[in-house]
């Protein structure tokens, strides 16, 4: 804990026995990464736009979207993800609060996905028993996704009180564990069935229920995850150097490696140049290109095993004179030989024309270490010539 700051650890049950207000926190990889796009929108692009400014109805960026375009994005960009996309074909920001829910445990165990998705496709009505179940479920196409709209089902199907209500809820969230939704069978398969809805239709309501047990979402939970999903198709779909960038810059996050990321921003019409000890810095970084996008510049984060204290090294010693050979990166930066090494591997070296193989034989070439009075010595003469010039 910070200095004069205690923590103590209770269990949320006692929280709740205190009424205590309790907080989720998510520490999210996206937002992180949202917020490098932005600031680099901002500084590369004269764009000036944040994450609360943007317009959630963009038809070509839910064209993309529906296409399974979606690698790199918040949370549509899984296997699972990506199948159901072209199915469900979101239109407008509700639907990619659907999508973000419904492929969970707590949905697919509960029997509610392919209902949804033969309403959705007009292959299947909505069914309503009873008029006060179509406020409830009609945004859903009659299928409860939410906590929210299971709590409503329970009140107004079943006679539940708010507070029954909110058991039903707190035993959702622990069925796993408990099985605690089961107690309120009795009750809620009876309630509907006392106020005249059928009981085939109560049982599977129930068993549906059942299904958050297996994380089910509320829908405040949806809706923000979508409004991050959208934001960061949004950045994939009209600044897809940006988005390439940002990313790469965020890893390790998601599900796909830096080269899958590479190759799907040039299949998107960015260019993407490699690594090297001249123009790197340490994160990925745009720059100017005559195409339709920036040029990606691959930081020397990307060079595998290279430390960012060598990195660091690195680009302070050209800030005055470029380098102009492997020797001369090793003596000026004064980082070991198992750096250069590793420059060498990750072709760093060709903007004084050394290839991969050049470049790994020019290292065998050096000691272990350059001599300090020397990498001294050269520090200074690059100093008094940036002087001259």
């Amino acid at each position: 804990a910070m200095e004069d700051r205690q923590i103590i650890e209770w269990d949320k049950d006692d929280i709740d026995a205190l009424k205590f207000m309790k907080v989720d926190v998510l520490g999210l990889g996206m937002l992180g990464c949202m917020n490098r796009a932005f600031n680099m929108l901002e500084a590369d692009k004269g764009l000036r736009i944040g994450l609360a400014d943007l317009q959630d109805d963009d038809p070509d960026v839910y064209a993309m979207i529906s296409k399974a375009d979606t690698l790199g994005t918040f949370q549509i960009e899984s296997r699972a993800q990506m199948s159901m996309l072209p199915r469900m074909k979101p239109r407008r920001f509700y639907d990619l609060v659907i999508q973000v829910a419904i492929v969970r445990p707590g949905p697919i165990q509960g029997d509610m996905v392919h209902p949804y998705l033969r309403r959705r496709e007009g292959l299947e009505k909505p069914e309503y028993p009873r008029p006060e179940l179509r406020g409830v479920l009609e945004k859903t196409l009659g299928v409860p996704l939410f906590q929210e709209q299971a709590m409503k089902v329970a009140i107004v199907g079943a006679g539940f009180t708010p507070a029954e209500a909110d058991q039903l809820r707190r035993a959702m969230a622990t069925f796993k564990f408990t099985g605690g939704v089961s107690h309120f069978s009795e009750k809620l398969i009876g309630g509907m069935v006392e106020r005249g809805y059928p009981r085939e239709f109560a049982e599977r309501t129930f068993r549906q229920l059942e299904g958050f047990g297996s994380y089910g979402f509320p829908e405040s939970h949806a809706a923000s995850f979508a409004k991050i999903s959208y934001a960061s198709s949004w950045m994939k779909h009209h600044h897809p150097d940006v988005f390439c960038a940002a990313l790469m810059n965020a890893q390790p996050m998601g599900f796909y490696a830096p080269a899958q990321i590479v190759r799907d921003a040039r299949e998107h019409g960015v260019v993407v140049r490699p690594p090297c000890v001249n123009a790197s810095r340490w994160d990925c970084t745009l720059e100017q290109y005559g195409g339709r996008y920036l040029a990606v510049r691959l930081g020397l984060r990307q060079i595998r095993g290279l430390s960012n204290a060598d990195g660091a090294k690195i680009v302070g010693a050209r800030e005055l004179t470029a380098f102009e050979s492997v020797e001369d990166v090793w003596r000026r930066s004064g980082v070991q030989r198992a750096a250069i090494e590793k420059l060498a591997d990750g072709d760093a070296f060709h903007s004084f024309g050394a290839d991969r193989r050049q470049g790994l034989w020019k290292v065998r070439g050096l000691g272990e270490a350059p001599l300090p009075l020397f990498a001294a010595a050269d520090r200074a003469d690059q100093a008094v010539s940036a002087e001259g010039i």
